[in-house]
């Protein structure tokens, strides 16, 4: 029998979020995820993955993924700590290792995984965590499991930052202090001001977490927002993700040797949950071989996000302070950014709205992503239906 208090609580909250224009559709893509997508049969320009170098349908990751089921099957087929552990997980650490500057690296089965893994394997009830206040919710809920004291600062204001590393080293209550960041704030496009968190934390001596989810693939020339800023040797986690511009699925940790030893026997979904598949692994591994061998996709990628990114202003469009190819059209209130979102797909160009709690409340918007896979004319025919869509609706 079906809990009538269930129903009640499902029927009335999804009624309320309907109404608020906060419910999101899920739109199931026909075929891969490329530059353009068919969605009920329909062919669309793609501007909402996160498929950012186009590695997502890449030939030689495809390649690399068919033989290693020949010869590795389909699963991992344990834990990593009974015997899921193939070579091929160690291969792609290694390589990982290498890209990253780092002693080692630790792989997890996605990005989300990672920071609830990472970060309470090693903060507890007796410690403080200074989150910024834009983080990702994957860092959010890290933060919660570890039972510390949580402590949001202002966005990228150091000032801030500052003033409340001071206040809780002084208090005396807490054992240690993580200040945590993400590298690329992936719904504003910004960068973290990562050498005045550096600064903060040298002076307070605080642990350095940078999820670099959104800035692997994209800054520093492919290898990430730490080594855009060349502070390898400053940042005590780098944590990245293989689902976004390395174009698989998966996560990481990078750091010291003895950090990646203790997340080995201390991280939870590391102890309990199966690896990723061979074929995961194997091609992630080739996407990382590409990157460090040429930046070409990068620079690519480059291209068309400034192409976009200037064609959108000049129509009138606010795409807020994106510092990379993450390019927010914000329009505002909730229903609004839904209904452009849906107006676009219907003329052809795939934009999805993101609302609240993605993002805060009436700062609705539509996000865009170019990738290296795009062509110009695809970019030209998104921009002129952005054009005819924003003056139907008034936007611009």
């Amino acid at each position: 029998m079906t809990s009538k208090a269930l129903q009640s609580f499902l029927d009335e909250n999804i009624a309320d979020l309907k109404e608020r224009g906060l419910y999101n559709e899920i739109d199931p893509v026909e075929g891969a995820n490329g530059p353009v997508i068919t969605i009920n049969g329909k062919k669309l320009i793609n501007l909402s993955s996160n498929n950012y170098l186009g590695l997502a349908t890449d030939d030689r990751l495809k390649k690399v993924a068919k033989e290693v089921v020949d010869t590795h099957g389909v699963g991992a087929g344990a834990v990593r700590t009974i015997n899921g552990t193939l070579d091929l997980h160690l291969e792609l650490e290694k390589k990982l290792a290498e890209f990253k500057g780092t002693e080692a690296v630790i792989s997890y089965q996605s990005g989300f995984n990672c920071n609830m893994a990472a970060i309470s394997a090693v903060m507890d009830k007796h410690d403080a965590i200074l989150s910024d206040e834009l983080n990702h919710a994957s860092i959010i809920d890290g933060c919660r499991l570890s039972k510390a004291r949580i402590i949001r600062f202002n966005h990228s204001d150091m000032d801030d930052l500052r003033q409340k590393a001071k206040e809780a080293v002084e208090s005396g209550n807490y054992n240690k202090i993580m200040v945590i960041t993400d590298g690329v704030f992936s719904m504003d496009g910004d960068v973290a001001d990562l050498p005045g968190i550096v600064k903060v934390a040298e002076e307070f001596d605080l642990i350095t977490y940078v999820d670099d989810a959104h800035g692997s693939g994209v800054l520093g020339k492919g290898a990430g927002t730490v080594k855009h800023f060349g502070l390898q040797d400053k940042i005590d986690f780098q944590m990245g993700t293989l689902s976004k511009a390395i174009g698989v699925i998966g996560g990481y940790v990078a750091g010291k040797e003895n950090l990646i030893d203790w997340l080995k026997v201390r991280s939870r979904p590391f102890l309990f949950s199966t690896a990723v598949t061979p074929a995961d692994a194997a091609a992630a591994t080739k996407a990382i071989e590409l990157l460090m061998e040429s930046t070409a996709l990068n620079e690519k990628l480059w291209e068309n996000g400034d192409y976009l990114k200037a064609g959108l202003k000049k129509l009138g469009f606010d795409i807020g302070d994106s510092e990379t190819p993450i390019t927010p059209c914000i329009i505002g209130e909730e229903k609004a950014a839904q209904e452009f979102s849906k107006k676009l797909i219907e003329a052809g160009v795939y934009a999805k709205s993101i609302v609240f709690p993605t993002v805060p409340r009436g700062t609705g918007r539509v996000r865009n992503m170019p990738t290296a896979a795009h062509t110009k004319a695809m970019l030209d025919d998104a921009l002129a239906i952005y054009e005819k869509t924003g003056k139907e609706m008034g936007l611009i």
